[in-house]
């Protein structure tokens, strides 16, 4: 059982060594060229985007750059639905890898207990809507719930309701482009500060109760 374990941690820390290495290889600047070119193709165009939400994952794309093509091509009443549906189906792909490769020992084991600890006192839906409120990797965020145990459906949930913002944005930005590009996308420094201090303010009453249990 215990090698069974290690080549499962072996397995998965070789395979976040391929996530990071095709991240620096494939910029989501090849997913851009791809939208511009089917953009007057809907069907065509849900296809690859379909294909996208699938792989992102393994090309440690941000989310919001996805949203962004499909606001571009959908516009926001059909976009915004579009872009959270695949962001939560593309997030729950790392999620599900990761709680196969959780073990109760070495590395994996170790975030897994961190992880529980901090959904132990966050609950489980409250801590995975905060942790989507924060501008980290959202992949990494997926990764962490599934070491921790975290139930589908608070990960679905919650996942659901965290990226709201970062949704709305993304397609809004997307929609109101005359030619597909990213630029300040990822430098809204408003969205940020306020989705981080949404995250904030979900935690800070189990933090303080967590507190004043220790006290």
């Amino acid at each position: 059982m215990e090698l069974s374990g290690n080549r499962r941690q072996v397995t998965g820390i070789a395979l976040v060594a391929v996530v990071v290495v095709a991240g620096v290889l494939l910029s989501p600047k090849f997913l851009i060229e791809q939208v511009k070119h089917v953009k007057q193709t809907p069907l065509l165009a849900g296809g690859l985007f379909l294909a996208v939400y699938l792989v992102r994952p393994m090309f440690a794309w941000p989310t919001t750059v996805v949203a962004v093509a499909v606001g571009y091509v959908y516009g926001p009443v059909v976009g915004f639905p579009a872009a959270l549906c695949g962001t939560v189906m593309s997030a729950y792909l790392p999620f599900v890898a990761a709680r196969y490769f959780r073990v109760d020992s070495g590395i994996f084991g170790r975030l897994g207990d961190s992880g529980e600890r901090f959904f132990d006192t966050t609950g489980d839906l409250r801590g995975m809507i905060a942790s989507r409120l924060f501008p980290v990797p959202s992949d990494a965020v997926s990764a962490a719930a599934g070491l921790s145990n975290v139930s589908d459906g608070s990960f679905l949930l919650g996942t659901a309701i965290g990226e709201v913002p970062w949704m709305v944005v993304a397609v809004l930005a997307g929609s109101s482009l005359d030619t597909l590009s990213l630029d300040g996308i990822e430098d809204n420094w408003m969205l940020i500060a306020a989705a981080a201090l949404g995250g904030i303010l979900l935690l800070a009453g189990p933090a303080y109760r967590a507190y004043t249990d220790d006290q």
